[in-house]
């Protein structure tokens, strides 16, 4: 594991943060980024080492989205994606497929989100029936990162049989009846490849099933909603680094010459700078402290995971405003990236669970109510 962390700077310096301004520009999928990270075991970093991964734990892989975040935002959020389906698969996958993963050969994702219930991924439209040997798969996924582009989707649908909201599935890409994804064009995270997918009478084995039938909601809260949530927050975290950073320099590069000092000389500039620098450094705090309450499984981890995407996210909003006032016009060109950190971080407001859906979760659980 340390070897693939080791590497981490590498590869960003090598080809993510150089493909970043073209992958924005023209939302093309950030696939020589992505081939790089596999070839350096990044991909299988958090894969069981009794097949073959590097058994790494969510802080591992909360450091690695971090530092992606810092250089390109949409290749940060297929890997966050991957990571948060590789830990379902890994707890129940096949071993086929766990063993491609920590072999770099083969990226996932989830596939919760739909269209009727939206960013309510608790509360799936999609249905599985048994036909036969094969169970028929049926839905409108309404958002999908790397769609197409992916080799396998963690599904949620309806339950087969059982009672309970939700049952999960590993649906391969090229399934028969699983609909080509239109292209993706947004306000950020540009190549990140979102879209929609359709699965019309899609068919798959019954072992295909990730756990139990009917259970599926039990391991999407307890399995995978700390890993999404938790990383999600370390991509934020990982934004207003790089822009903090980058208004530093801006601002000791950049002079008023008529005044015969610089941008950072001024008072104003520089408190602004600085309320970006404690609002990063608080995010990262909360973020260092879910990830311990998580990883020792303390008392209030759960609370912690409802609030750490939330308040990471408004920060990153936040101080990446911040980060265009203090810079002025030259933060709305392209050169310094921090418009595109700017766009960026809007993407965790509406990512389900939305900032208002956690607040409300955090609500419930401060007082004593059921999440659901």
């Amino acid at each position: 594991m340390e070897r693939e962390l080791d590497a981490l700077g590498r590869v960003i310096e090598d080809t993510v943060r150089p493909a970043a301004g073209r992958v924005d520009a023209t939302g093309e999928f950030p696939r020589a980024s992505i081939d790089a990270l596999a070839e350096a075991g990044l991909l299988g970093l958090t894969v069981g080492e009794s097949a073959g991964g590097g058994g790494g734990g969510l802080a591992d892989a909360a450091q690695v989205v971090r530092a992606l975040a810092g250089a390109c935002g949409s290749t940060a959020m297929v890997v966050l994606m991957h990571y948060a389906a590789t830990v379902v698969l890994d707890q129940y996958g096949p071993e086929g497929v766990r063993k491609a993963i920590a072999a770099g050969e083969h990226l996932t994702t989830l596939a919760f989100s739909e269209e009727g219930s939206r960013s309510q991924f608790w509360a799936p439209l999609s249905t599985a029936v048994a036909v036969g040997t094969q169970v028929r798969l049926d839905a409108r996924k309404s958002w999908v990162t790397a769609a197409g582009e992916a080799n396998s989707y963690v599904w949620s649908s309806r339950p087969l049989s059982a009672d309970g909201p939700m049952t999960l599935w590993l649906v391969p890409a090229d399934a028969a009846g699983l609909s080509a994804p239109g292209r993706f064009d947004g306000l950020g995270l540009r190549g990140n490849r979102s879209a929609p997918l359709t699965a019309d009478g899609v068919e798959v084995k019954r072992d295909s099933m990730l756990g139990d039938d009917g259970a599926g909601l039990d391991i999407a809260m307890a399995v995978v909603l700390p890993w999404f949530l938790v990383l999600n927050a370390a991509f934020s975290v990982g934004l207003m680094e790089a822009v903090t950073d980058e208004t530093g320099n801006h601002l000791t590069a950049t002079r008023f010459e008529h005044l015969g000092q610089t941008l950072a000389e001024s008072p104003l500039t520089r408190a602004d700078h600085a309320r970006m620098r404690i609002a990063t450094d608080q995010a990262a705090a909360l973020l260092a402290d879910t990830i311990t309450a998580v990883t020792n499984s303390r008392e209030d981890a759960m609370l912690r995971v409802l609030e750490v995407k939330a308040a990471a996210g408004e920060a990153a909003a936040a101080v990446t405003d911040l980060g265009l006032k203090v810079c002025g016009g030259a933060a709305f060109r392209k050169e310094l990236g921090i418009e595109r950190s700017f766009r960026d971080a809007r993407a965790a407001r509406v990512m389900a669970p939305t900032t208002d859906a956690l607040l409300d979760f955090v609500g419930r659980a401060i007082n004593g109510l059921p999440l659901l």
